[in-house]
């Protein structure tokens, strides 16, 4: 086994009572590999007590359910695995500091080191990539149904296979799961992208308002009036960018969506090639090069993270001459 495979394969060993967390606002390929994980470590070892923590979403139920620990559970003899998290203050659910020990497992570019072991690989399609690549380095087994958890995280983050760092080795571990396990893909796609009637109506006033800056920044502010009005939440509004990729033109998206509870503007970003994680950094935000978010604390600040997206695009264009 490969040492940092092996060396997360002997602390889960170790412990008996294990805590998963992942990020805040889950999506999909969080709560698959916290499945997933929960499951395998599980499946070898029965007798051990594994709570997969976070807030509830309830549009991702079709994936499974998640735990909620037991009041008299002394944290501090306990292991905590965190998945597709970067920074410490994104962690639903846990503190690092209250664990006897942990382990960090995620695909996003570092920006907080708080994991006695860290498997980090910001070239991964995904956190599922990454528990995929465990399973075929350790002891542990795959599933049909761990399978399936796998698969619906790893595809949702790559938007079905599209996004620029699906790579030859991830079609490669996909393709093995698949061989080994049999299970029915494409029928896992149906709840992942099944929507209410209000959200592809508002999916239409999107296509309908968004607007685009002289260098190839689409953009559309999404007030909380607007949420009320069409009956979605603020992480659906967010959700919808990928809706506006492939058009020509359209080098960056920002969707920036009010948050009247967190008194924020959320900020989600995607390219077409401009590397923008360093932008978004600027901002109190980060991510992937080219796909990435912040949070912002007022619709100027909204404006001016507009502004340097374009000042971005332009460069880009230039250097493409």
């Amino acid at each position: 086994m490969n040492n940092i495979y092996k060396n997360i394969y002997k602390e889960i060993r170790k412990y008996d009572t294990i805590v998963i967390a992942r990020h805040i606002g889950a999506d999909p390929d969080a709560i698959g590999c916290q499945l997933a994980l929960k499951e395998l470590i599980l499946n070898n070892f029965p007798h051990k007590k594994v709570y997969a923590i976070g807030t509830y979403a309830s549009k991702f139920k079709f994936i499974g359910s998640l735990d909620k620990l037991e009041d008299n559970i002394n944290l501090n003899t306990c292991l905590l695995i965190c998945l597709d998290t970067p920074d410490i203050k994104r962690i639903d659910g846990a503190d690092p500091k209250d664990f006897e020990y942990v382990i960090k497992i995620d695909h996003h570019p570092i920006v907080d080191k708080f994991g006695d072991i860290e498997l980090i690989d910001d070239n991964a399609s995904s956190t599922c990539q990454l528990i995929l690549e465990l399973v075929y380095n350790t002891k542990f087994k795959i599933t049909p149904s761990i399978a399936k958890k796998l698969y619906i995280g790893i595809s949702s983050d790559t938007d079905r296979f599209l996004h620029p760092y699906t790579t030859v080795k991830t079609f490669k571990l996909v393709t093995r799961m698949l061989s080994e396990t049999k299970i029915d893909f494409t029928s896992l796609y149906k709840p992942l992208y099944t929507r209410p009637l209000v959200e592809a109506r508002f999916q239409g006033y999107i296509y309908e308002h968004f607007e685009v800056t002289e260098h190839g920044v689409g953009f559309i502010k999404i007030d909380d009036s607007l949420i009320k009005e069409y009956k979605v939440d603020t992480s659906t509004a967010g959700s919808l960018i990928n809706s506006l990729k492939y058009i020509d033109g359209v080098l960056i998206i920002i969707f920036l969506t009010e948050d009247k509870k967190a008194n924020l503007i959320k900020a989600n970003i995607r390219s077409e090639g401009p590397i923008i994680n360093e932008i978004a950094a600027i901002y109190g935000g980060g991510g992937h090069k080219y796909a990435s978010g912040a949070k912002l604390t007022s619709w100027d600040q909204a404006d001016n993270l507009i502004k340097d997206l374009d000042i971005l695009a332009s460069k880009y264009l230039e250097s493409e001459k």
